[in-house]
C-alpha cells in the first residue's frame, strides 16, 4: 500500500503539489500557545512528502509562477505606502533595516565558514531566517542546486517564531502606551447662528471650517446639496462630516449649535443610499475628479472600506468592494446603483489584462543584466523584477483605462495561493536531501539560523528604540518588514494596535526583499567565480 502511494505521488506532480498545499494548510492551523505556522506549514509538509516519495518532483514553472503571484500582490497592495515612505521618516527606517539585514548576512557567512557549512546551505539559512522566498529563489538560481532549499527549511520556523518572541519580550520591557482606536468618520447637524447670516459657504470653509465638509444644507424647510456660493441664513441647518468629534465641536461652537434631527428626518428632497463600488470607471479616480450622474444634485457623503469608515476627501480614490453613501433625490436611486455598479462580487474581481501586462513587464525587468565591477552580472530575477513593477503600478493605481490595483480579498487569495504553490514546490523537491543534511549537521545549521535572526531583530529593536527613538508602533512594523513574514506583522498589530505597524511594514518589506535578493546573488557570484554551483 505504501509503495502504491509512493508511485502515485512520484508520478503525479500536480496531485503532489495540491496534497502538500491541502495538508499543509491543515497543519498550519494547529496553534500552540498562540503560535501557528500558517502557510509556512506547506513547506514542511512538502519536505515530508519528498522524503516519503523519493521520486516526487514538481517540475516546470509551477513554483516560480506562484512566487511571482505572491510578490506581485505584495507590490500592488503596498505600492502607494512604499513610495510615500521612502521620503521623510521612511529613509531612516530603511537605513536601520538595511544595516540589520546586512549584519544578519555577515553573521550567516561568518558562522557558516567557521562550522564548515556549504555556501548554498548558508544562503538558504539566511533566506529562511528572513522568511524571504524571493531570496531563496535568488540563491537557488545562483547556486544551481537544491542546497539553499535545505538551509531555508531548517531556519524558517524560527524565522517566524523568533521575531514574535522578540517583539513580545521587548513590549514587556518597554510597556508602550497607545491611544485607543478612534472612529475616523463623524457626522453632525449644526444650526446656523445670526452672526454668519449672509455668508457664502466657501467663505466659511476658508475661515472656520478647516477639516469639516458641509454635505447638505436645509433652507426654508427643504434639503439640498450646496455649492460653494450657497448663501447661508440664520436658522439654516448644515450636515457636516469630519474625521474627529473635536473638529465638529469647534465648528458648531463657532457657527451656532448642534441640533440633530433637522436634516436626516426629512428625505423628501434628498435621500441616503449605500451602494457597492463595482465599476472600473469609478475606481482609482480621485473623488475630486470622479464623474457623477448629471442633471440632478448628488453628493458622496461616506465611504466604508472593509472595516473602516472614511471621510470622502478630494484625493481619496475608490476601490472595488467599497460601500459609498450617496445623497440623492429619492427617485434617482436606481441610477446611482447603476452608476457605481452596486455588486458585492466586485470585491473578488480584477483586470486580468492588467495582471498579465504587469507580470510580463516584471519578468522582463528581472531579466535585465546589472553589471557590478569585480563581482559579475546580477539581475533582479524572477522575484525582484515583478516586485518593483508591481510597486510602481500600485502607486499609479490606473493608467487611462487600465486599472492596476485589485480588491483586497482578491489580492489576499492571489498572494496566499502563489506562496503556497512556491513553498510546496520547494519542499517536495528538497525532501530527500533535507533528511540527509539534518541528520549530518541539522543542529549546527539551526544554531546559525537563530543567530542570524536574533542579530537582525536585535539591531532593529534595540537601536531603533533606544538610539533612534522610533515610535514603538512604527518600530514593530519596521521589524516585521525587515524579517518579512506576514504572521509577524499580524502579531505586531496586536502588540501595537494602531495602523502604524502596517505602514512600517509597507515601507520596509519591498526594499529589504530587493536587498536580500541582490545580496544573495552577489555572495554566490563572488564565491563561485560567476559560474554558480558548488
Amino acid at each position: 500500500m505504501l509503495d502504491l502511494a509512493r508511485d502515485i505521488i512520484g508520478s503525479q506532480p500536480i496531485l503532489t503539489a495540491f496534497l502538500a498545499i491541502g495538508v499543509g494548510y491543515l497543519v498550519g492551523q494547529i496553534s500552540v500557545a498562540g503560535f501557528s505556522l500558517g502557510v509556512g506549514a506547506v513547506l514542511f509538509v512538502g519536505l515530508a512528502i519528498g522524503a516519503f516519495a523519493p521520486k516526487a518532483q514538481i517540475i516546470g514553472p509551477i513554483g516560480l509562477t506562484g512566487l511571482i503571484m505572491f510578490l506581485y500582490g505584495i507590490g500592488i497592495l503596498y505600492g502607494r505606502q512604499f513610495f510615500e515612505g521612502i521620503f521623510g521618516s521612511g529613509q531612516k527606517y530603511n537605513l536601520l533595516a538595511l544595516v540589520a539585514c546586512l549584519a544578519g548576512l555577515l553573521v550567516a557567512l561568518g558562522l557558516g565558514h567557521i562550522f564548515g557549512i556549504k555556501l548554498g546551505h548558508t544562503l538558504g539559512l539566511y533566506a529562511g531566517s528572513m522568511t524571504s522566498t524571493a531570496s531563496l529563489q535568488a540563491a537557488l538560481d545562483v547556486m544551481k542546486n537544491k542546497d539553499p532549499s535545505i538551509g531555508y527549511s531548517i531556519a524558517y520556523p524560527f524565522g517566524v517564531l523568533g521575531p514574535i518572541l522578540c517583539i513580545y519580550f521587548m513590549t514587556q520591557i518597554v510597556k508602550p502606551k497607545f491611544p485607543a482606536k478612534t472612529q475616523r468618520f463623524h457626522m453632525a447637524e449644526i444650526s446656523i447662528g445670526s452672526s454668519f447670516a449672509g455668508k457664502k459657504l466657501d467663505e466659511l470653509t476658508a475661515s472656520i471650517l478647516g477639516g469639516v465638509q458641509v454635505t447638505m444644507v436645509r433652507k426654508d424647510g427643504r434639503n439640498f446639496v450646496p455649492t460653494s456660493d450657497t448663501v447661508l441664513a440664520a436658522g439654516d441647518a448644515v450636515l457636516v462630516v469630519a474625521e474627529s468629534e473635536e473638529v465638529i465641536a469647534k465648528a458648531a461652537a463657532k457657527l451656532g449649535a448642534l441640533e440633530p434631527g433637522r436634516l436626516a428626518s426629512d428625505r423628501a428632497d434628498l435621500d441616503y443610499i449605500r451602494v457597492f463600488v463595482g465599476k472600473a470607471s469609478v475606481v482609482g479616480v480621485p473623488l475630486a475628479s470622479l464623474p457623477m450622474p448629471s442633471g440632478y444634485p448628488t453628493h458622496l457623503l461616506h465611504v466604508r472600506r472593509y472595516d473602516a469608515d472614511l471621510v470622502p476627501s478630494p484625493d481619496l480614490m475608490l476601490e472595488f468592494g467599497d460601500r459609498v453613501g450617496v445623497l440623492t433625490p429619492p427617485d434617482r436611486k436606481e441610477e446611482i446603483r447603476h452608476h457605481f455598479g452596486d455588486t458585492v462580487k466586485a470585491a473578488a474581481e480584477f483586470s486580468y489584462v492588467s495582471l498579465g501586462l504587469g507580470m510580463v513587464m516584471g519578468v522582463l525587468l528581472g531579466l535585465i543584466p546589472i553589471p557590478i565591477p569585480g563581482v559579475g552580472t546580477v539581475t533582479l530575477g524572477i522575484g525582484g523584477g515583478p516586485l518593483i513593477v508591481a510597486l510602481i503600478l500600485g502607486k499609479l493605481r490606473r493608467t487611462g483605462p487600465l486599472l492596476w490595483t485589485m480588491p483586497l480579498p482578491a489580492n489576499i487569495v492571489l498572494r496566499n495561493f502563489g506562496l503556497a504553490m512556491f513553498l510546496a514546490t520547494v519542499g517536495v523537491n528538497a525532501g530527500q536531501p533535507f533528511v540527509r543534511t539534518v541528520a549530518e549537521s541539522g543542529f549546527t545549521m539551526l544554531f546559525i539560523g537563530v543567530a542570524v535572526l536574533l542579530t537582525t531583530v536585535f539591531i532593529v529593536l534595540v537601536v531603533g528604540h533606544y538610539v533612534m527613538k522610533i515610535p514603538y508602533d512604527d518600530l514593530v512594523g519596521v521589524t516585521s518588514g525587515a524579517t518579512g513574514n506576514p504572521a509577524i506583522l499580524v502579531y505586531s498589530t496586536k502588540m501595537a494596535p494602531t495602523e502604524r505597524p502596517d505602514i512600517g511594514y509597507a515601507m520596509i518589506f519591498p526594499s529589504m526583499t530587493l536587498v536580500k535578493v541582490i545580496a544573495a546573488q552577489i555572495v554566490g557570484l563572488l564565491a563561485t567565480g560567476g559560474t554558480g554551483g558548488g
